[in-house]
């Protein structure tokens, strides 16, 4: 049974994830071959938001869609940019008057893959149910390849999200803690899950936070400023195979590469 491979690389924050996705990406897409690489740069200017210039860049580095999460309005000269018909995608369970869009569909040697953005509520910003949106999205389409970016802070309700996709979607990737779970694996019905695929960004760091402030804080709890730390930056990520005829995942597998700069 023919198969295909997408390669999904998690959270960029600031210049050092930038910086690693560029020179790391390539040497990735030439290790794995995936038919499709999805990032996440919902941090990707300096450690909140993205703008049109930096997701540009991501794309040309080798993107086929970027994802987007809870700090995706964080740069105002983004929101003409998500109405472009570029292959990005805000939360969609926001009101539908904001800019963007949560479903976007990306189509390589017959293989037409939706990918789909949503956040989590427990602790998160106030956002509409997205297991009725999951729903309303899968019920959309008309393509049996799917790949969800579940924003979200809670594991259970990452966790969740995987099992109510599990037959209708082909991965419900886990984005937004920064930290890399180890529970990669394919649900009875065929969906690849990870509760959080990780960061790509500065590797001596707290999050992608400059280490120092982030102590600080602990030891004083008074306010700071978060600047992104200026370290060598890693890539987290996944690689998931899928079934060509089906969408189903056969396979989901951790992959990790190190900035040595």
């Amino acid at each position: 049974m023919s198969e295909y491979k997408i390669l999904f690389i998690g959270d960029v924050v600031g210049r050092p994830g930038r910086n690693a996705v560029i020179k790391g990406l390539p040497r990735l897409v030439q290790e794995h071959r995936p038919l499709f690489v999805v990032v996440n740069g919902e941090n990707a200017a300096a450690g909140k938001g993205i703008t049109p210039e930096i997701a540009e860049e991501l794309f040309r580095t080798g993107a086929d869609a970027i994802t987007l999460g809870n700090h995706a309005f964080q740069k105002r000269e983004v929101y003409g940019y998500l109405d472009s018909g570029k292959p990005i995608v805000r939360p969609g369970n926001m009101p539908l008057k904001v800019p963007g869009r949560g479903l976007v569909i990306v189509e390589k040697e017959g293989v037409r893959l939706a990918i789909g953005n949503l956040c989590g509520r427990v602790f998160m910003d106030s956002y509409d149910d997205p297991f009725a949106d999951a729903e309303a999205m899968v019920d959309a389409l008309d393509t049996p390849h799917f790949l969800l970016d579940f924003h979200a802070e809670a594991t259970s309700e990452k966790v969740a999200m995987g099992w109510h996709l599990d037959g209708r979607a082909t991965a419900v990737i886990g984005t937004h803690t920064h930290v890399t779970t180890a529970d990669e694996r394919v649900l009875p019905g065929g969906t690849a899950v990870i509760t959080d695929v990780g960061m790509s960004g500065p590797r001596d760091s707290v999050l992608g936070v400059d280490r120092r402030i982030i102590l600080e804080r602990f030891r004083t709890t008074l306010p700071s400023k978060f600047d992104v730390a200026n370290e060598p930056g890693v890539i987290s990520g996944v690689v998931v195979s899928v079934q060509k005829d089906t969408g189903r995942a056969t396979g989901i597998s951790r992959v990790r590469y190190e900035d040595q700069a």
